[in-house]
Formats: C-alpha cells, structure tokens, sequence
C-alpha cells in the first residue's frame, strides 16, 4: 500500500489503518508506505524499514513496543541527540538520521547499519530462507522480464510512436526548420549545381560549398534538436527499466528505429526542393547516390547526438562534445582542407571522420565522374573528375567502400547509444 493516509484528517486515517492492522492480524504480509504518519499509526506497525537519501537502507528491524527498538537503535550512535518526552518517533527518526545531521555527527547512517548485528541476523536469515527445501528446487526464470525481446521491442516501438506523435516542438520544428533550410539554400545556389554553368574553379567551389553546408547545415540541427528530447527521455527509462518494464536493448533499439521514418521524410523535402532548385542532375544515378548519401549522413548525426546522451550526465556536457565533434568534421571532412594538403601525422583524423566519406560519395557521384566536362583551374584545362581527384583526393574508385563506410557510421553510434543506455547510469536519487 501506497501512502493509504495522504489526503486523510487524522480520524479517518486511524480507520483505515486500523483495518489494515486487522488484515494483518489474519496472518497476511502489509507492507505500506507512511508519510508524515502520527504516533498511533506510526506504533501499530510490527516492523520498520527506513531509507535514507538514494535508497540506502538505514534501519531494517522491529519497531518494539512504544518504538523502544528503533529509539535504542538510533540514540546508541554516538552524538544522536535523545528523543523528547511525548515526541513522535517517526518524526524524530527522520529529523536526527537528515543529511544535515550525517555532515554534522561525521557518520554515515547506511554503513553504521551494514556494521550492526542486525543486518548480519538479517543477512543469515535471508541465506537460510533462500535454501529450497528438500525435494524442491530454486525458482527459475528464462529472462527477468515478462515478454520476449521482440514483444518488448514493438510494446516500445509503439510507445515512442505515440511520443513522437505527441511532440510537436521536436518533430514539427525540425520538419518545418527543413522546409525552410531547403528554400533558403535554394533561392542561394539557384541552377548551381547544373553541370553546364560550371566553366572554373570557382563555379565548382561553389557547388562543392553549397553540398558541404547544406549537410553540415542539416546534420548539426538534428543532432543539436534530439539531444533535449533523449535527455527527458533518459529519466524515463531508468525509472521503467528498473522496473523490469523492458530491456534497455529494446529501448534503444525502438528509439533507434523510430528516427528512420522522420529523416526519411527530411529527406524527400529536400530531394524535392532543394535538389531540383540547386539544379543537380535527375539521372537515376546521381539521384539515388545523392539521395542515399543524405539519409545516412542525417542518420549519424542524429544517432551522434543521442550517443552523446547517454555517455553524459547532462545536456550541458553532451552538447559540449558535439561542439567538439562539429569542429573536427569542419576542419578534417577534406573541403576546408583537402586531403592531400593534410599533414601525413592528422590523415588518420581524416579517414575516421564521418563528414570526409560524406562529402567522397557527393563530389564523386555527383562531378567525379566527369571526364567529357573541362573547366579552366588556376590557367590550365582540366576535366572535373580529374580536379576533384587531384585536388581534393576524393577519388571515385572508392565510392563501393565509401558506401559501405558511411553506412557504418550510424549503425556504430545508435550500438554505442543502446550499450551506453544499457551500461551507465548518471541518476542521483
């Protein structure tokens, strides 16, 4: 029972607790939570289990007769001051086992305990109780939770649809925040990325600036946009996975799954704003690449957000390493610095940041296969292909690896996400 007194005058209170004192009288086991309970109430009980501040145990033992038991236990710590004539008892327990009261008397009420022969009395009599008679056998159960990993993935599937659903300053926004981000950058580079517009370095600057930031654009919003929502979440699921609701596995994996629908709509507004107002190609192959390249890349930087999550205590800190992962992709993703000018030393930086496979797969499905097309770059005549090849070392060769890398970037941050929701635990209550 649950606080069965809250709400109660004093009068009705001791009828119901006197109805319960009768249902245990009758042999069964009441266990009740108590708050602010007087002195009769508080004395009819048989046995106390007191916590203090983050569920450790302080006290588990009789109360006695008048409280005798738990006010012996307390006043024989050294300094706990006496209890008054006519006090409550449970008032005074509460007040002289306070945080306030541990900082002041220098002792720590949860390990006092753990030293008492009555926690060893308790200890011994749980091994004895917990030995199955003869003949029996111990309780077995296949898994600690009552359906089945997939039962419990689609009950959280469904949930976080409802979530989703139900949050529009989360999902709205940044439906609506695409919307826009495709018009702007539209209107900027209109017809830029026609092939036939492109005559010099600087044209071919422009197009590979405006994939560049759009990306970045778009990818650094969903990852700065999901961080609060998983941070709410966070709370939700310790407090059900503690409860053996679910796996943390079947969490992460339906909060995983659930962001696929979401990009996949981001991605067909900007497939049909912004792709035909920049003025890429409508070949099937430079659609599907471009198209392809988008998804995965929204995908890991929304999975990078919530892996930053779950990895940190508080949003604070987790958008404090974004920023740090935002700066690197700037400076190794192979546009602001090519790779070929990188110092041999950083080269590893450049090959693990996701933004330089990113930006391989656009500049190569896109222009690195233009060998017929020639522009002038810095006074000499120059295919397209050949520029992005030399000068950027974006090579198309690469592109069956840099597809399958890509790919692996987001399956590698939504595991670390599950494991880190499923491993780490920053709650303080």
């Amino acid at each position: 029972m649950d606080e069965p007194t809250s709400g109660l005058d004093a009068r009705a209170a001791a009828i119901v607790m006197r109805a319960v004192k009768n249902v245990a009288d009758t042999g069964r086991t009441v266990v009740c939570t108590i708050h602010q309970p007087s002195i009769e109430i508080f004395e009819a009980f048989d046995e106390l289990m007191l916590m203090k501040r983050g569920g450790e145990l302080i006290y588990a033992g009789p109360l006695g007769h008048h409280s005798c038991k738990v006010i012996q236990y307390f006043q024989a710590i050294s300094g706990v001051p006496k209890i008054k004539d006519n006090y409550n008892p449970s008032t005074w327990m509460l007040e002289v086992t306070s945080t306030s009261m541990e900082t002041q008397l220098g002792v720590d009420f949860a390990q006092v305990y753990r030293n008492s022969s009555m926690y060893k009395d308790k200890d011994e009599l749980i091994r004895r109780l917990s030995i199955p008679p003869l003949g029996t056998s111990n309780l077995n159960f296949p898994t600690r939770y009552p359906q089945k990993f997939w039962e419990q993935f689609k009950a959280c599937l469904w949930k976080q649809n409802l979530s989703y659903w139900r949050t529009p300053s989360y999902n709205l926004v940044r439906i609506i925040f695409i919307t826009v981000s495709c018009i702007a950058f539209g209107v900027l580079f209109w017809q830029q990325g026609n092939i036939d517009s492109i005559n010099d370095q600087q044209g071919l600057f422009t197009i590979l600036g405006c994939m560049y930031g759009t990306t970045l654009f778009a990818g650094i919003n969903n990852c700065q946009s999901v961080m609060p929502f998983i941070s709410i979440e966070r709370s939700v699921v310790y407090r059900e996975r503690f409860a053996g609701m679910y796996s943390p596995w079947a969490y992460s994996f339906a909060q995983v799954a659930m962001e696929i629908p979401y990009v996949f709509v981001q991605i067909l507004l900007f497939m049909f704003i912004a792709y035909p107002m920049i003025g890429y190609a409508w070949e099937p192959t430079k659609f599907f690449w471009f198209f392809y390249t988008m998804f995965c890349t929204l995908l890991y930087f929304l999975y990078l957000g919530m892996m930053m999550v779950s990895i940190t205590p508080n949003i604070q800190v987790a958008s404090i390493l974004a920023s740090m992962f935002y700066t690197i992709q700037n400076l190794m993703s192979g546009f602001i610095v090519p790779a070929p000018q990188i110092p041999k030393w950083w080269l590893w930086l450049y090959y693990t940041s996701p933004m330089s496979w990113t930006l391989n797969l656009f500049f190569t499905t896109q222009f690195g296969y233009e060998d017929d097309k020639k522009i002038e770059v810095f006074g000499e005549t120059t295919s397209i292909a050949a520029f992005v090849r030399d000068y950027f070392g974006f090579r198309h060769d690469l592109l069956p690896l840099a597809a399958i890398v890509l790919s692996a970037f987001p399956i590698v941050f939504a595991t670390l996400f599950g494991y880190s929701i499923s491993k780490l635990n920053f709650q303080r209550r």
